[in-house]
C-alpha cells in the first residue's frame, strides 16, 4: 500500500497553501495497493517535532476504500486535534523545520467511534484491525 500527494514528494516540503501561513486545507492525497480485504481507512496527521510532544494535526476514520482524498475535504469521520478542534489543521512549526507524518492505514472493519474522538482513542480501536500501513513524511519551516 502507498500513498502520496500531488503537491509534495516524500521529505520534501509541504507548500505554504496547505499551512497556517495560506490557506491551511489539507493536501490532495492518493492512495495506491490497498488491501483487497479492507472495509476502510484511517488516517492520522501528526508532528512528533512539536516542542511540547507530537501535535496532532489531523485524525480521520471510516473512510470508505477510494483512491484519493481531494485538497479541502474529508472522506470519513474527523477526529479531535491537538488544538482542540475537529478537522484538519494545517503545519504551523513555531521554529525549525517539522516533520509531519501521513499515515494511512487499511482496516478489516468500521470502527465504532464517534467525531470528535482522539488519536489514542483511534489507534486503541484500530489496534487489532490493521491489515496494512503506509506514510508519507513532509517538512515544513516558517522561514
Amino acid at each position: 500500500m502507498q500513498i502520496s500527494s500531488p503537491s509534495f514528494k516524500n521529505n520534501e516540503s509541504i507548500p505554504k497553501k496547505f499551512t497556517c501561513l495560506e490557506k491551511d486545507m489539507n493536501p490532495e492525497l492518493v492512495f495506491e495497493n490497498i488491501p483487497k480485504e479492507a472495509k476502510t481507512l484511517a488516517l492520522i496527521l501528526d508532528d512528533p517535532d512539536a516542542p511540547g510532544g507530537t501535535f496532532v494535526h489531523w485524525i480521520m476514520f471510516n473512510i470508505p476504500v477510494i483512491e484519493k482524498i481531494k485538497e479541502n475535504s474529508a472522506e470519513g469521520i474527523e477526529g479531535i486535534n491537538s488544538a482542540g478542534q475537529t478537522g484538519y489543521i494545517g503545519p504551523c512549526p513555531p521554529s525549525g523545520t517539522h516533520y509531519y507524518f501521513f499515515k494511512l492505514y487499511a482496516l478489516d472493519s468500521s470502527l465504532d467511534l464517534n467525531k470528535g474522538c482522539t488519536k489514542k482513542d483511534l489507534e486503541k480501536a484500530m489496534q487489532e484491525h490493521i491489515l496494512a500501513k503506509t506514510e508519507i513524511i513532509g517538512l515544513f519551516s516558517k522561514s
